[in-house]
């Protein structure tokens, strides 16, 4: 038995939407056994299927084909998760990374990364009690 493979990244809730899928697929963000898939591209078990959601790329092996989307609980029946921990490590990077690698575009910065960021910039004799009246 075959399937779709952006019907089955949705029903396996890769994706939130059908939708998301199949665009995924279009911008080559999806290979199926390291050739790039087509959202039309059919999957069987035994393929592994790598996702590039920035800054990581998923790797997951195929196990079962459901006919719908499935509960969150019941996919592990689905898919094996075979991402290398380097790649969870790229992601914990950049949270802590945070303001510092604000992409251009993203917008103001929020009052907690301007905090950090005074906090980061702030002179080390600002905090000391100092009395230069002389």
């Amino acid at each position: 038995m075959e399937i779709r493979i952006d019907k089955w990244m949705w029903a396996t809730r890769i994706f939130k939407t059908r939708t998301v899928a199949t665009d995924a697929c279009k911008k080559n963000r999806v290979t199926v056994n390291d050739v790039p898939a087509k959202p039309s591209r059919m999957i069987k078990a035994g393929d592994i299927i790598q996702v590039r959601k920035p800054p990581i790329t998923y790797s997951f092996k195929v196990i079962g084909l459901p006919s719908n989307r499935v509960n969150a609980k019941l996919v592990f029946q689905f898919l094996e998760n075979i991402t290398p921990p380097e790649e969870y490590e790229l992601l914990e990077l950049q949270k802590l990374s945070g303001f510092v690698d604000r992409a251009k575009g993203m917008g103001r910065p929020t009052k907690k990364d301007r905090r950090e960021l005074d906090s980061f910039s702030a002179p080390d004799w600002e905090d000391d009690d100092f009395d230069f009246d002389i």
